[in-house]
């Protein structure tokens, strides 16, 4: 038996790492994809372009206009004179929000009377704009203190956050350790989706049926490479989060792998499902991203899942990546507890064993 696996498992390694396209297909693009979604997919907004209508034109406005051209948040501040100029801006998109001062607002400070500003935000944009008017109101408001000051009132105590496991809310640190789990999807995935798809393409699926393999045996033939290729992405994936992004990790690394391991069975006994479901490769590509897509849309790496309709929080209970990210998350930046860690492996396990029965059954069909 263990010659048999022996062999299967190098036949199968040699399948995929001989192949230069398929070499080119495991190495070249996760990689780009780690470095450039780690950089591009940022939540930050910088280089923000703003529009004003200064119908002041006091020392009040001016100094605040000044606060604006001084942060680092916003790029350009674009004047305009008349309110059809200001909506022509938001409209073609040439700035992101604009600020109308009212014509009595340096009166108004002066005479310590309340004043307003009106902010318009372009809601096409609506997740940056939020970001930029948040950032345009932290001004204000520092600026509002400063008034308050000067006039030799006591200002309000100011609220200090605090930001745990995040202290500088770098966005690579939340990004990085989402990427390691979508990534690994694609390999996960392709390389097992394309294995059985690739037999059926050569001919020798029939072969393989008919050999002295036994149906768990094709099956353990099958996942043990996908296991290795996906550990040894993994570790690389790894050592650039520590070494180049600089991402601390908290928590023990033996947690770390065990997820892998758990995370990588589930993702092979869902891509043999689809590809004894599938006749070509292609097939089996499409049927792996028909996967990938919602998965990843359902697993909380950009949205909570709190935050989805109570239906689809539901839903989410059978999707593997929403696990792994959490226990990535957990071992990079807070130290997952055992606890936490157990929660989060047991579906995962369930997962794996549902994915590969159901595999096996379909190899048992076609055997039959």
């Amino acid at each position: 038996m263990w010659t048999r696996l022996k062999a299967l498992i190098i036949k199968e390694l040699l399948a995929v790492l001989r192949d230069p396209r398929g070499r080119m297909v495991l190495i070249v693009p996760p990689i780009m994809q780690l470095f450039v979604f780690a950089y591009a997919a940022t939540m930050e907004v910088r280089n923000v372009d703003i529009a004003v209508l200064n119908r002041d034109g006091g020392a009040a406005s001016i100094e605040l206009i000044s606060r604006l051209q001084g942060s680092p948040t916003f790029h350009r501040i674009v004047r305009v004179t008349r309110n059809e100029e200001m909506a022509e801006a938001v409209n073609m998109q040439r700035v992101l929000l604009a600020m109308h001062i009212s014509p009595t607002f340096s009166a108004d400070i002066a005479a310590r009377r309340p004043t307003d500003i009106q902010l318009i935000l372009d809601g096409r944009r609506s997740n940056a704009s939020q970001l930029a008017g948040a950032y345009v109101s932290q001004i204000v408001t520092a600026y509002s203190a400063d008034i308050t000051l000067r006039a030799g009132a006591e200002p309000a105590e100011p609220i200090v956050p605090r930001f745990w496991f995040n202290p500088a809310l770098d966005t690579q640190w939340f990004m990085v350790p989402n990427l390691i789990a979508v990534i690994a999807v694609l390999i996960g995935l392709i390389v097992t989706g394309l294995s059985v798809a690739r037999e059926r393409e050569l001919g020798t699926f029939d072969q393989l049926m008919v050999s002295p393999l036994r149906t768990h045996e094709i099956l353990v033939g099958k996942t043990v490479p996908p296991l290795i290729i996906g550990h040894v992405h993994c570790t690389f994936y790894l050592l650039a989060a520590v070494f180049w992004f600089g991402l601390p990790v908290h928590g023990a690394l033996a947690m770390f792998y065990i997820g892998v391991f758990f995370y990588l069975t589930a993702l092979i006994g869902i891509g043999l499902f689809i590809s004894s479901l599938s006749a070509t490769q292609q097939q089996a590509i499409l049927g792996s991203f028909l996967f990938m897509i919602p998965a990843t849309l359902t697993s909380g790496f950009a949205t909570p899942i709190d935050n989805m309709p109570t239906w689809l929080q539901h839903v989410t209970v059978i999707n593997p990546l929403r696990y792994f990210i959490a226990i990535v998350r957990g071992v990079f930046l807070k130290g997952l507890p055992l606890d936490e860690m157990v929660r989060n492996t047991i579906p995962l396990i369930l997962i794996a064993i549902v994915t590969l029965s159901v595999a096996a059954w379909m190899f048992r069909r076609r055997m039959e």
